[in-house]
């Protein structure tokens, strides 16, 4: 009985030095402000280096170049731009950059999924479309049920672009990168000035 009790004493010893551990973790190494800082910096700074697929292939044939393509593993395997180095965006830390892009002072190309239209499987535009989303509202109430003022509203409602070079752009340039320039059109991908490696563009 007594080993049993001092069993017990200790396990609730250790319980409440573990409550009281977890209890002064550290906030989260995540920094609204830093972000918001970064975004206000850049603005103006990517302005500036919006190119054309013209100046964009161009400048990828320019020798120390980096076109950089940050989607998935998956899809850049499948396709991407011949000569593309690739580094999936959750990847991004400043050794992994470091090992694909060794200075600060390279010139950095990037692209992403809504630059290209004509495959939406391994080009998948990425946004957010409020008619999608009022319809799948509207058919989970069921057909019988009219569309409410709120679900019309969201329907006729421009659609919000979540491309992935925004994100790339704004990372590098947290990273030091500041000679990072961004395709600006939206190129169909039968494009003849357009060249692709991978799984897929191999059967092509």
């Amino acid at each position: 009985m007594k080993a049993r009790t001092c069993a017990l004493a200790a396990a609730l010893v250790i319980a409440s030095v573990v409550s009281a551990e977890e209890g002064t973790y550290p906030r989260a190494k995540v920094s609204y402000d830093d972000f918001k800082s970064l975004v206000a910096e850049v603005e103006a700074h990517r302005q500036e280096r919006l190119v054309d697929l013209d100046t964009f292939l161009r400048m990828s044939r320019e020798p120390g170049v980096v076109l950089l393509d940050t989607r998935s593993t998956f899809r850049y395997e499948r396709i991407h731009l011949a000569g593309a180095k690739h580094l999936s965006f959750p990847d991004f830390t400043q050794d992994n950059l470091r090992a694909v892009i060794p200075s600060p002072e390279t010139t950095v190309l990037i692209y992403c999924n809504n630059n290209f239209d004509g495959n939406e499987v391994d080009f998948a535009t990425k946004a957010f479309r409020p008619s999608d989303s009022a319809a799948l509202e509207l058919r989970a109430a069921g057909t019988e049920t009219p569309p409410t003022p709120g679900s019309q509203i969201r329907a006729q409602a421009k659609p919000l672009m979540l491309a992935l070079n925004i994100p790339t752009f704004i990372t590098l340039f947290g990273y030091g990168y500041r000679n990072v320039y961004e395709l600006d059109e939206l190129v169909r991908v039968t494009d003849p000035r357009l060249s692709f490696e991978g799984t897929v563009a191999a059967k092509k």
